[in-house]
């Protein structure tokens, strides 16, 4: 954003020059420099002026390009971007998350206020309230891990609008001046298109502000995005988030009429409110996103072997020019990869140095969270089979290392955007708790009640010892004694009985227990080391009776209509917090006397925990709300009733 003439006098002082700067970003403008007087002659419209980068492109000066991306935490934040403005030609990392996206739309339908302000009221709220949300949370944080906020908006009114309802969010919870103070490095920001370049934060909020008016109309006048440079506002706009951006917006991709303007800004916003829509099979130019075939019959190799052997692997990790070869997902979460695996294939010999290669690359994949190992063809060809043990005995050990720290370290300790990732998730996770949605619909059964609405005389404690009975009727014709766990037999149709039982046998021992330990110990019976997705599925649609219940974001198996009774504590042993259920937790506080100054450390003693971290007082909060508000009820109150 360099004038020619504030570069001009430097230029002429220099021996050398390297000028450094985007052609796809924002020149100098005269936004800012509008005279105020009533009676000047200035256009309307500002325009954009020349660039000192402009200048010295146009004059034939060499000009290299730097395509690698680091800010983006997550690929997807830059994935419009890169396939709109870059020809694809940016080298972005993939991210330890395969499901995932960092880009969110939220449809608020609310009304532009056209030729009365030019703002939108009800978007401005709902950007008031996500910030308040996550700024609330996010205070249980260390500050050190605190993350970074800020607002983006399509014009100066908005801007203003949503600058005022957060200062009298302020005025209201003083706690979170911290978040403004101008001492800190990135203090929360609101900016508009015009002055947001050269700003970048962890979590940005984008109002889009336009929208229908209070007579329902849509025009398809979107102020400076009609005009000539309104493509780059908008790449500057998109691009400012590390971990993740949400769109707040009161229309939708379908909404903007391309035959009413040639704006080839607002060609861009419609096209990017379809990606943030619908995420990245948006884009034209995706073939096979972000997991493609393998590049080559060694990569192929390797992945049959480590599949063998049980691991699930997934091949050309990445949505750019550059994409791990292999990928190890997690036995135990299907949302993440254990670990990443480089062959030196094409992808290695194709890079032009060897410090590409091997030191800059590894650095970045690492510095996001991946744990890289490194297969040569050399050693593959002479010994494929003890480069495979070599292989397999490091990711055993990398899982091993990750299950102890579980238990010590919580997700949300190890990286912030863990973190906040747990806290943009609860508004949505309360919202499931009030409805009773399970999330996971692979794994809903038609007519299972709540367990949230039973009425006081329902909610009695139970102490009794667990059922040893027989499974109930769905298990019907098969055998009374413990079933056969055979492998060979596990995946066929007329095995589903047999499996249900067993499935059923493993909860009635265990239950209430969320999913994925279910899922872990039906593995274990069948002698499997490690749990896949094909395993995963099949477990899922032979639940039989069984109940499946969210509590507070994680699913629990129980038995069929034990969930209205508390459950005794069993103790921590190996389970994460996470793994017990409220139920039982809940049974702890009817039998203790927790202090009342923090009940919550009380609790945690009386469950046997001599540390408390963030994620686990936020879990045992939860547990003790939704203990005040689902009192047992007494004796007396049951005879009454009865009556």
């Amino acid at each position: 954003q360099i004038t020619t003439w504030d570069a001009i006098g430097v230029i002429a002082r220099a021996k050398q020059t390297i000028v450094v700067g985007d052609p796809k970003q924002l020149p100098p403008t005269s936004f800012f420099g509008r005279a105020e007087e009533p009676d000047d002659d200035l256009p309307t419209l500002d325009r954009d002026m020349d660039s000192i980068l402009d200048e010295v492109s146009s004059a034939g000066t060499r000009l290299y390009r730097l395509d690698w991306h680091y800010r983006s935490r997550d690929e997807s934040l830059i994935a419009f971007s890169n396939h709109t403005y870059y020809e694809g030609r940016l080298v972005t990392f993939p991210a330890p998350t395969p499901d995932g996206c960092a880009v969110r739309f939220h449809y608020v339908g609310g009304t532009y206020a056209r030729g009365g302000g030019s703002t939108n009221q009800d978007e401005g709220k709902a950007v008031r309230d996500a910030v308040r949300e996550r700024l609330v949370d996010w205070l249980e944080l260390d500050e050190d891990q605190r993350p970074t906020l800020g607002v983006i908006t399509f014009n100066s009114q908005q801007q203003t609008l949503i600058l005022d309802l957060l200062d009298d969010m302020r005025k209201e919870d003083a706690r979170l001046e911290w978040f403004f103070d101008d001492e800190r490095d990135e203090p929360v920001i609101v900016k508009n298109l015009e002055n947001i370049q050269g700003d970048e934060r962890d979590i940005m909020l984008f109002s889009f502000t336009f929208g229908r008016d209070a007579a329902g109309k849509l025009t398809m006048n979107f102020g400076p995005m009609n005009n000539d440079g309104g493509e780059r506002r908008l790449n500057v706009a998109i691009t400012r988030a590390r971990r993740e951006m949400h769109v707040y917006a009161s229309m939708r991709s379908q909404d903007i009429d391309l035959g009413r303007t040639r704006a080839t800004g607002v060609r861009d916003m419609k096209a990017f409110l379809d990606y943030a829509e619908r995420g990245e099979v948006a884009l034209p130019a995706r073939e096979e996103g972000s997991v493609g075939p393998a590049a080559n019959v060694f990569e192929r190799a390797v992945a049959d072997h480590l599949e063998r052997l049980g691991w699930e692997v997934r091949t050309q990790i990445g949505v750019s020019g550059f994409r791990i070869d292999l990928a190890v997902v997690h036995p135990d979460f299907a949302g993440r990869y254990l670990a990443g695996v480089e062959c030196d294939g094409a992808s290695y010999h194709s890079s032009a140095t060897a410090r590409d290669r091997d030191k800059i690359r590894q650095s970045v994949l690492e510095d996001l969270g991946w744990t890289i190992f490194r297969v040569w063809s050399t050693h593959w060809f002479r010994d494929a089979d003890g480069v495979t043990r070599n292989l397999h005995d490091q990711l055993q050990q990398r899982l091993d290392e990750d299950r102890r720290e579980r238990p010590v370290l919580d997700e949300a300790s190890k990286d912030p955007v863990d973190a906040f990732d747990n806290a943009n998730a609860s508004v949505e996770t309360k919202r499931a708790e009030r409805l009773h949605a399970p999330s996971d619909g692979a794994l809903e059964r038609s007519g299972t009640e709540p367990c949230t609405d039973e009425s006081p005389a329902q909610r009695v404690s139970s102490v009794e010892p667990r059922s040893t009975e027989s499974p109930p009727q769905a298990f019907v014709g098969t055998p009374a004694e413990t079933p056969l766990a055979d492998q060979e037999r596990f995946f066929d149709a007329d095995y589903a009985s047999v499996l249900q039982q067993i499935i059923y046998e493993v909860a009635n021992a265990h239950a209430p227990l969320p999913v994925e330990s279910l899922v872990k110990r039906v593995t274990t019976r069948f002698g499997w080391a490690r749990t896949g997705g094909r395993i995963r599925d099949q477990v899922a649609r032979n639940l039989g009776v069984l109940e499946r219940h969210d509590e507070f974001g994680t699913a629990f198996i129980w038995l069929p209509g034990a969930c209205r009774n508390r459950v005794p504590f069993r103790g921590i042993e190996n389970r994460a917090i996470r793994e017990i259920s409220r139920s039982e937790i809940a049974s702890v506080i009817d039998d203790s006397d927790l202090d009342d100054s923090d009940p919550v450390i009380a609790l945690s003693r009386r469950l046997g925990m001599q540390r408390l971290k963030r994620d686990t007082r936020r879990y045992l909060t939860a547990c003790y709300e939704w203990w005040r508000e689902h009192p047992v009820a007494v004796q007396g109150e049951l005879d009454m009733n009865a009556d």
